[in-house]
């Protein structure tokens, strides 16, 4: 029975990947957010197809809850064999328009000091057990979209951790995947902060053709399944990363045309 640790599984992305994964049988999920009730429905759900489930409230920008996390998941099952980093909140707004750089500290902490903490509470156990590490980052941790100067920076910033954990620990067996979803149809966008600090209640990216959330969890399971180093989910993000390489101006034009008109540069 594999045990995977998986932040942020109260809805979304995480809840999803944790309802495939219960569905393929013979896991342990120990399932984080802040919110009980709403995981304790994705629970319920990963139950009754069969998986055994541990719920633990986590705010995963507190360093201790992380280790608190780690430690009741090998309370209860005695080992993790991986880790998803997935819990994170988005932001949208110009830098010109932010008085208060408050919550560009506060999202830092939470997007890449919460991974951060999980994985090295949860270091030595993967170890134990050669897991896997997943870090769900976004085309936004690749590409610079114009609004997103807090949530690139925290994205970015995960890329190069994780990218440089995964040659860390390469010999010792454990596998490091990064995840880059695009738009995904989710309310993430909606729930993250605007320029005041509050919540956006809108999204200022261009939503059509936004991926099913099924089917990037999908993706991403798989990409731990083969223990893939990274995994980019469209076709437009693939082209993006040799573009920027080869013609930068035009990867920058495209980003600007991902932004809804009212909520770009004026």
């Amino acid at each position: 029975m594999k045990v995977i640790v998986i932040t942020g599984s109260s809805d979304g992305i995480g809840a999803a990947m944790a309802r495939q994964l219960a569905a393929g049988g013979g896991v342990a999920l120990v399932l984080a957010a802040r919110n009980r009730a709403a995981l304790e429905t994705v629970a319920g759900a990963c139950s009754a197809l069969g998986a055994q489930t541990l719920v633990v409230p986590t705010d995963v920008g507190v360093q201790q809850q992380c280790c608190d996390l780690v430690a009741q998941a090998v309370a209860r099952f005695g080992r993790i064999d991986a880790l998803i980093n997935n819990a994170g909140r988005s932001a949208h707004a110009l830098f010109a328009d932010v008085d208060d750089l408050a919550w560009y500290e506060e999202l830092m902490r939470v997007n890449f000091w919460g991974s951060v903490w999980c994985t090295h509470a949860a270091l030595p156990h993967l170890l134990a057990s050669g897991g896997s590490i997943v870090a769900v980052s976004s085309l936004a941790g690749l590409v610079g979209v114009p609004g997103r100067t807090a949530y690139g920076a925290t994205k970015f910033a995960m890329t190069g951790f994780f990218e440089a954990l995964r040659v860390e620990l390469k010999e010792a067996g454990v596998s490091v995947t990064t995840a880059y979803p695009g738009v995904v149809a989710t309310m993430i966008r909606h729930h993250g902060f605007n320029a005041a600090g509050g919540q956006a209640g809108v999204s200022s990216l261009k939503e059509e053709g936004a991926m099913p959330v099924e089917e990037c969890a999908r993706l991403i399971v798989d990409g731990m399944d083969r223990r893939r180093r990274e995994v980019v989910m469209t076709a437009k993000g693939k082209i993006g990363r040799f573009l920027k390489l080869l013609a930068p101006g035009l990867v920058d034009m495209l980003a600007l045309a991902a932004v809804k008109d009212d909520a770009k540069p004026h």
